[in-house]
């Protein structure tokens, strides 16, 4: 009986899901046919944060300095490497005007290092707009034009754009496309821009903000000790008032997120556990959760018959229908749907492993400092 009472709250959410993913797919704007053409365009100031990214830092600052727009500087902050990713950039900042250097050198107590870096550079910025992006993104040429033109006409106050993610495996590839289901399940960014739903959104690749609205809820100082920093200044900018939008940005925008699985994993533990608010209840909660909704109609399918097997069959039909459309919609192989139920099993292992390592060592080991549970706990927005 419960078996079968589990099997139709999951056919009607998940079908739910799906004929609001339809209809959010012909709402989220393309930022590749948006409008590059402006009579006017408002200052702009990129705001980068890197710790030991000489690796990437050259194509993605090249992408950067290669943007198509007019009013364009770039703050660098350099947050206390030890390679060679400050000269590098330092090279590029003789030969471009719009290139400003400013290094880190001692992290304050009560910050994130990558958090209180962009306050940094934030509060050096002239630009009318900040635009806070990675240190390993790749821009094309007109995707600032064309998202800064977007949010001048619809007169929004923080854009964030979902960006192309690239893999190099198949595994990887696979757990990626589960990831982006989940976050997708969590944080629906086609409602952000609603201003009467609770829903938001931020991308660290890509949160696109007024000055005057950043400055106004006090820049990244309210969420310091945030390892989800990037949504967390979604809320914060949805909490004041000011509006805020989503924008696919598949062909303009791309990443490479981790090089292995076993990357992804290892950086994955830093904010498993901060989203479930740093409790084990929500853990074992969410764990049950996954394992019913999304891996045991899979199992199902072998170890059950009838009515049951025609209905977790089903389940099945639309939780690969579902993957397939966000794999597809973000640039990836839709193929990539049939390892979930695997790529769900990862993903509770990095959130146990994100929780047991958090608890065990009194808080999380990022780029090489420590930061308290204790402080990261405090931290709520």
């Amino acid at each position: 009986m419960l078996l079968s009472i589990l099997a139709g709250i999951s056919i009607l959410l998940f079908t739910l899901l799906l004929i609001e993913l339809a209809g959010a797919g012909r709402s989220i704007p393309k930022l590749g046919q948006l409008s590059s053409e402006r009579s006017s365009w408002p200052s702009v100031s990129i705001v980068i944060a890197a710790l030991n990214e000489e690796a990437t830092i050259a194509e993605a600052l090249d992408s950067v300095l290669a943007l198509d727009y007019p009013d364009l500087e770039v703050v660098f902050v350099d947050d206390r490497s030890s390679d060679a990713t400050g000269s590098i950039v330092a090279a590029r900042a003789t030969k471009d005007r719009r290139l400003r250097l400013v290094t880190v050198r001692e992290l304050p107590e009560g910050w994130l290092g990558k958090n209180h870096a962009l306050h940094v550079g934030a509060g050096q910025a002239r630009g009318e707009l900040l635009l806070f992006t990675d240190a390993d993104i790749v821009f094309e040429p007109t995707a600032l034009r064309r998202a800064v033109g977007y949010m001048e006409d619809t007169k929004i106050d923080h854009l964030t754009a979902g960006a192309e993610v690239r893999s190099r495996s198949v595994p990887l590839g696979m757990f990626i496309a589960a990831f982006g289901f989940f976050f997708v399940l969590y944080a629906r960014p086609w409602r952000a821009k609603n201003p009467r739903s609770k829903a938001h959104v931020g991308i660290g690749a890509f949160n696109l903000v007024r000055s005057s609205v950043y400055r106004g809820i006090g820049g990244h100082q309210p969420i310091a000790m945030r390892t989800d920093d990037d949504m967390m200044l979604g809320k914060l900018v949805k909490k004041s008032g000011a509006r805020q939008d989503f924008v696919s940005a598949i062909g303009m925008i791309r990443v490479e997120w981790y090089p292995s699985v076993r990357k992804a994993i290892r950086g994955l533990e830093k904010n498993a556990f901060t989203g479930c608010n740093y409790s084990m209840t929500i853990v074992v909660m969410g764990t049950l959760t996954l394992l019913a909704l999304y891996v045991w109609p899979f199992v199902a399918l072998f170890v059950t018959d009838g009515w049951l097997r025609a209905a977790n069959g089903l389940i099945v039909a639309v939780i690969l229908s579902i993957i397939a459309i966000l794999s597809h919609a973000s640039g990836s192989r839709w193929w990539y749907a049939f390892g979930f139920p695997l790529a769900t099993l990862l993903f509770i292992y990095v959130l146990w492993r994100s929780a047991i390592l958090a608890l065990a060592n009194g808080g999380i080991d990022w780029r090489g400092t420590h930061y308290s549970l204790a402080a990261l706990r405090a931290n709520k927005v």
